[in-house]
C-alpha cells in the first residue's frame, strides 16, 4: 500500500516554509486527485487540501487557507503542498493519500490509500 512517497518535511521557526512533495512510485498520478492530510500526536488525521487530476480544483481546510497551497507537475507525477507561515499548531506528520479512482475531491478525507508521511515541527 505504501505507493506514495511524502518528502520535504523538517524543523523551521514560526513564520518559515517548507514544500512537501508527493511521489508516485508504480503509478501515474495524472487520472487522480490527490489529498494532503495530518495527523498530530495523539490525535486524528485533519484534512488540509486536495488538487484534481488537472489541477484546475483546489481544496483547503480554513485553518491553513491563505497559507498553504497545493499544486501538481504531473510530468514529475509529484504533488506539492507549499506550507508559508507555518505555527506550531501546524506541527504534524503530513501525508498525501488517493482513493485509486476519484479525479476529484468529493469526499476526499474518504481517502485511503497512504504514504510514509513526513514530519513538519514549527518551534522556536
Amino acid at each position: 500500500q505504501l505507493q506514495l512517497v511524502e518528502s520535504g518535511g523538517g524543523l523551521v521557526q514560526p513564520g518559515g516554509s517548507l514544500r512537501l512533495s508527493c511521489t508516485a512510485s508504480g503509478f501515474t498520478l495524472d487520472y487522480y486527485a490527490i489529498g494532503w492530510f495530518r495527523q498530530a500526536p495523539g490525535k486524528g488525521r485533519e484534512g488540509v487540501s486536495c488538487i484534481s487530476s488537472s489541477g484546475g480544483s483546489t481544496n483547503y481546510a480554513d485553518s491553513v487557507k491563505g497559507r498553504f497551497t497545493v499544486s501538481r507537475d504531473n510530468a514529475k507525477n509529484t504533488v506539492y503542498l507549499q506550507l508559508n507561515s507555518l505555527k506550531p499548531e501546524d506541527t504534524a506528520v503530513y501525508f498525501c493519500a488517493s482513493d485509486g479512482v476519484s479525479p476529484i475531491c468529493d469526499y476526499y478525507e474518504r481517502f485511503g490509500a497512504w504514504g510514509q508521511g513526513t514530519q513538519v515541527t514549527v518551534s522556536s
